[in-house]
């Protein structure tokens, strides 16, 4: 085996790492769905902002060793932006695109939330935003598992190839 094929398969391994990460956090936000929608309570607002930034945050991880592997070169300054935009783009002769433009759209509200939120620090949430959010986020599970086993699927096919 090759050292491109290796290379591949440890990427395969960390993408798969990180989708069992995302499920226990999807599984922890299953079982406390019903019991957040207390918009008075900021323990609520708080365990709901920090599921949706660790959720994102675990996405960008994974992105970085994408684009590092493929790519290895995005700006110093809106790297964040940079990163999650490369990850819907189709690049010939290199690698199919990671995520749909509808999975973009939605996890830029994640990442442009996260950027809000280590910066903010005060107890009263803006529910409205929070509530937003949540029906994103649940469309987000709905596709992020789909996309990213099309993404391993094109690890298949260019393994014994030149692609790569």
């Amino acid at each position: 085996m090759n050292e491109t094929n290796n290379q591949i398969i440890q990427l395969e391994s960390e993408i798969a790492d990180t989708m069992t990460a995302l499920k226990k956090m999807e599984s922890f936000y299953g079982n406390l769905k019903d019991t957040l929608s207390d918009n008075n309570d900021p323990r609520n607002a708080i365990t709901l902002s920090e599921i949706f930034v660790n959720y994102y945050t675990c996405l960008e991880t994974i992105f970085f060793r994408i684009s590092t592997f493929f790519e290895n070169n995005l700006p110093k300054d809106r790297w964040h932006a940079e990163l999650l935009l490369k990850m819907k783009l189709s690049i010939n002769g290199i690698r199919q695109a990671v995520i749909s433009d509808q999975t973009y759209h939605i996890l830029d509200e994640f990442r442009r939330f996260r950027h809000f939120k280590r910066y903010y620090f005060q107890f009263l949430y803006d529910w409205d935003k929070l509530d937003f959010l949540q029906k994103k986020f649940e469309q987000l599970l709905d596709s992020i598992h789909e996309e990213f086993g099309l993404f391993l699927n094109f690890f298949v096919s260019v393994k014994n190839s030149s692609v790569i």
